[in-house]
């Protein structure tokens, strides 16, 4: 079991760094202060009780007269009254000095150190919460970010701005210059999915008018079994512009948020897209399998309508004669789950993450006309996200894909 975190905050490391730093300076201070005192304490003590006269003392006559010796001795008198000389005073100082370091050593080293425990705990907390005042513009930085990337529709997560109030200091630098780079990216996104909208727009009107203009020239009288051939071609290539089209307006939306949030059955949304796509299933002698209990989930209808369709139809398209798709929806504690699995041919792992790319198809065929236009798993990728959900996809081994949906449920 792990007792400590994996990695420490930066507000950590500063504290220890301060508090390593004062404690450090408080040993040295200790030390050179008691090794001043003790280099002080012995010269300066024996010079003085050796000069010590007995000219000065009472009861000097009764000390035995100096035979042969220089002419200042030490006596000294004892607290008890005792009067020393010779050896016995020469042991006496030394005892008194030793008592005396070893006072000095206690009061300077053992309390000292005491308190300089209480006091580098006292000045640790007075770092930690002097770090953590410094790192608060910090902390609303990272905020803001995880808010920006948490968002459910990137463009509105994109709309959020530090705009930190305080010194013009490092740390404002970095907040300013964060808000102006998530400034340009949100006008740089905001004007391609404006583009991909308007353009997408301004195309289906002259797609409205040419298949009018094909289907009043294959109904005239006079119409040629070559010209109703030819219509009925350009009329299955319009039909299919006009699936592009739709397919860039549902991914625009999508990404484009906000949504119309509501309570949604995703097992309702199942039974009804399994009626819509009888009978294509039924060209493609494909059975759609539906397996469902009551799924709910908030989001927005349409959109989840499109993500089942895209799955389903996706499944059908790509499968063989007798295949099956099946949709499963189950919940799962939080969560609601949506899984959809076809026979088909085998897919490799690593194409696995191309496939949810616009445009990209398996093998990177572009060529291909009767199997979709490209953005269906595009699109269930880009709906999920907007949902707070996430989406992945594993190839079967028997061959075919399994795609797993995962949506928060509804509280």
């Amino acid at each position: 079991m792990r007792l400590l975190p994996r990695r420490l905050t930066l507000r950590t490391r500063l504290t220890i760094l301060y508090s390593g730093l004062f404690f450090a300076a408080g040993v040295v201070l200790l030390g050179v202060t008691y090794g001043l005192f003790v280099s002080q304490l012995g010269p300066s003590l024996g010079t003085v009780m050796l000069r010590t006269d007995p000219s000065g003392l009472p009861g000097r006559s009764e000390l035995p007269p100096p035979q042969d010796e220089p002419t200042r001795h030490t006596y000294i008198r004892t607290q008890d009254g005792d009067v020393l000389t010779g050896p016995e005073a020469m042991q006496w100082l030394q005892d008194q000095q030793d008592a005396l370091q070893a006072a000095a050593a206690e009061s300077l080293l053992v309390q000292g150190g005491i308190a300089l425990l209480l006091v580098g705990g006292v000045a640790s907390l007075l770092g930690w919460l002097v770090a953590g005042r410094v790192m608060a513009p910090l902390r609303e930085v990272t905020a803001t970010a995880h808010r920006i990337s948490g968002a459910a529709a990137t463009d509105m997560g994109l709309h959020a701005r530090i705009r930190l109030e305080g010194p013009d200091d490092e740390v404002k630098e970095l907040a300013d210059a964060f808000d102006s780079m998530v400034e340009r990216l949100d006008r740089s996104f905001a004007g391609q999915r404006r583009f991909v909208a308007n353009a997408s727009h301004e195309l289906r009107t002259p797609l409205t008018l040419g298949r009018a203009m094909v289907e009043m020239a294959m109904h005239r009288p006079e119409a040629s079994s070559d010209l109703r051939t030819l219509g009925a071609d350009l009329l299955a290539l319009n039909a299919r512009h006009e699936a592009l089209i739709g397919g860039l307006l549902d991914l625009a939306g999508a990404e484009n948020g906000p949504l119309d949030r509501q309570h949604v059955d995703l097992a309702d949304v199942v039974e009804h897209v399994a009626d819509i796509v009888t009978a294509e299933a039924e060209r493609a002698g494909v059975t759609v399998i539906a397996e469902t209990v009551e799924t709910i989930t908030a989001g927005d209808a349409m959109l989840l309508e499109r993500l089942v369709t895209n799955l389903v139809e996706n499944g059908i398209r790509h499968n063989q004669r007798s295949g099956w798709v099946r949709v499963v929806t189950r919940r799962d504690d939080d969560q609601v789950i949506l899984e959809v699995s076809n026979t088909g041919a085998s897919v490799a792992a690593y194409d696995i993450p191309t496939l949810f790319q616009p445009f990209r198809r398996l093998g990177g065929d572009r060529l291909v006309v009767d199997r979709g236009n490209g953005l269906g798993l595009s699109i269930v990728d880009a709906v999920t996200r907007a949902h707070d959900g996430t989406v992945e996809a594993q190839p079967r081994a028997e061959g075919g894909l399994t795609v797993t949906v995962r949506l928060p449920a509804a509280r």
